[in-house]
């Protein structure tokens, strides 16, 4: 078993992508990429192998539902839940769009990590859920009021899943990838740095420093429903893909970027992969008359970038950029026991 090395971050308090409306809900789905069919393998083969029952599957934090709808298929039922309405908005209508029998057990509803569907009707019933996944929003979490409402949905035996891609670095197959790198480094540090919040930070340090139940703020006790020698910690090798090869949430191409995808994303897909992130969003919402702009500092990046592939004799037109993804997925099982905490 693995634990945090650092006293767990502050819980942060996510407000850009919660306050998504529709429109925004459906430019992030554009984008932003699906997760490769082997994260979701290891996850439901470790829910399995661990005694994990498919019943009922509950998708936390789910945007536009990709993590959601694939994971439906395997349960006799499926719960995505967001704080956004424009993401649930954006979920219902793809998965509408994509309307299957593998995916017709799917319900979506607007609802934070903290409440977990208590406050949607019907509710989320106690102990009524087998398998509770959080795909890169866990660091969005106040995980001192995530853990409890985890702990009373969750069957006994249960499984949490949380994953993250964490950092996001060039490949070094990209023509003049260190000086690009360099470029990336200095956007984040000069210009991202006021709109970075600790939820940024718990994503690019792969979640090491995450809150698990018996890691919470010395002021919060731990929650003793969840079992510590139950802990995997499971670093992807970069080796392999994390994402889906061009698969956006929406079924589009989403550009690639991940470990073993040859092909890579143009630069128009990395610009708008990068403007749906929170930093680049909060940016954007803080100099809207900059945006588009010679002044846009993400526009900025991509003339440096551009400059940088051009210099390493690559052709106009054919500017492509591939990351290494350093994903990694957390799993902590409920204990088999009910335990009451007084």
């Amino acid at each position: 078993m693995a634990t945090p090395q650092h006293p767990p971050e502050p819980a942060p308090q996510e407000k850009t992508f919660s306050t998504y409306n529709a429109g925004q809900g459906q430019k992030y789905a554009q984008v932003r990429r699906d997760y490769h069919p082997k994260v979701y393998q290891t996850i439901l083969d470790h829910h399995i192998s661990t005694g994990g029952h498919l019943d009922t599957l509950l998708d936390v934090g789910c945007g536009p539902g990709n993590a959601t709808r694939a994971l439906a298929p395997h349960f006799t039922q499926a719960i995505g839940l967001d704080p956004s309405e424009g993401m649930i908005a954006t979920a219902r209508s793809l998965t509408s769009a994509s309307a299957s029998r593998t995916n017709n057990n799917i319900r979506f509803d607007v609802s934070t990590a903290e409440q977990l569907g208590s406050n949607i009707a019907p509710p989320v019933e106690d102990s009524s859920v087998d398998l509770v996944t959080a795909a890169n929003a866990a660091h969005w979490f106040d995980m001192s009021r995530f853990w409890p409402a985890a702990a009373r949905v969750l069957k006994p035996g249960g499984t949490v899943a949380l994953w993250t891609s964490g950092a996001i670095r060039t490949h070094p197959s990209v023509p003049n990838a260190t000086a690009i790198q360099a470029a990336m480094d200095e956007h984040q540090e000069t210009h991202m740095a006021p709109f970075t919040e600790p939820g940024n930070i718990l994503t690019r340090n792969r979640y090491v420093d995450i809150a698990l139940p018996w890691t919470l703020a010395p002021t919060q006790p731990p929650v003793h429903n969840f079992d510590p020698d139950t802990f995997v910690r499971l670093e992807w090798p970069i080796d392999e893909p994390f994402f889906d090869r061009g698969q956006s949430a929406a079924g589009g191409g989403g550009g690639g970027g991940g470990g073993g995808d040859e092909a890579g994303a143009d630069l128009d897909t990395f610009e708008k992969m990068m403007a749906t992130g929170s930093a680049e969003t909060r940016w954007r919402q803080a100099h809207p008359d900059l945006v588009g702009t010679e002044g846009d500092v993400l526009k900025q990046l991509r003339l440096k970038i551009t400059r940088l592939l051009h210099e390493a004799g690559v052709k106009p037109g054919e500017e492509r950029l591939r990351g290494v993804v350093e994903g990694v997925l957390l799993f902590v099982k409920k204990k088999k026991d009910e335990v009451v905490v007084v």
